[in-house]
């Protein structure tokens, strides 16, 4: 392993390029969307946008999208992956993943995190740091699941969802697409899709659309 691209210069790919150089990557290039205009990351050089990224794709040993906006994040990461891009799970050294859990391509699990056993993580999906996920959890593609935020077991998580900073979710909870759970809420109940709920116990507020 040598060579990883990243797309997206911003303060999440700051994180992912130090979590690639822990996985062994020595050369980290990123692209973003705001080239030529952005052509800098702290010490990194930003060499082109998508498009340039999709046309010398096979030169990486690693492609990551590192979009905090989910439904973004996904869509980059199926043309990167369309593209012939190689995509797989970046896990920091101290994160902790069960051998029976499954995780997509272009999913990245940080610091100190817990994936528990026969859990299926989808595709661009966010594991941040301190956050757990207990057994049988299923988390849909271009998920994320904020630091310190807690899954217990069983509970699924739709497509394009985001898990607030400390939120707790109950076991066996089933949370729709496109959903919005607040800072430090605690979900006990089923949530439908396209909904923002905040609070202890969780409650929706309004639509996330």
């Amino acid at each position: 392993m040598s060579s990883c691209a990243i797309l997206g210069a911003s303060g999440h790919g700051k994180v992912i390029a130090e979590l690639a150089e822990l996985n062994g990557f020595k050369e980290i290039t990123f692209f973003d969307d705001r080239w030529p205009e952005l052509q800098q990351l702290e010490h990194w050089s930003v060499c082109g946008d998508t498009s340039v990224l999709i046309t010398s794709v096979n030169k990486y040993d690693l492609v990551v999208v590192a979009i905090g906006n989910n439904s973004i994040r996904l869509e980059k990461n199926h043309q990167l992956k369309n593209a012939g891009g190689k995509l797989s799970v970046l896990v920091h050294p101290s994160a902790v993943v069960s051998k029976y859990a499954s995780l997509g391509d272009g999913t990245v699990v940080m610091a100190n995190a817990v994936i528990n056993s026969f859990t299926d993580i989808g595709e661009a999906c966010i594991i941040n740091t301190s956050s757990t996920i207990d057994h049988d959890t299923v988390v849909d593609d271009g998920v994320h699941v904020s630091p310190g935020a807690n899954l217990a077991g069983g509970v699924k998580i739709g497509a394009n969802s985001w898990i607030g900073i400390g939120a707790q979710v109950k076991q066996l909870v089933v949370i729709g697409e496109n959903v919005i759970v607040g800072a430090g809420s605690t979900v006990l109940h089923d949530v439908l899709n396209d909904q923002i709920v905040v609070g202890t116990p969780a409650h929706s507020i309004t639509s996330s659309h």
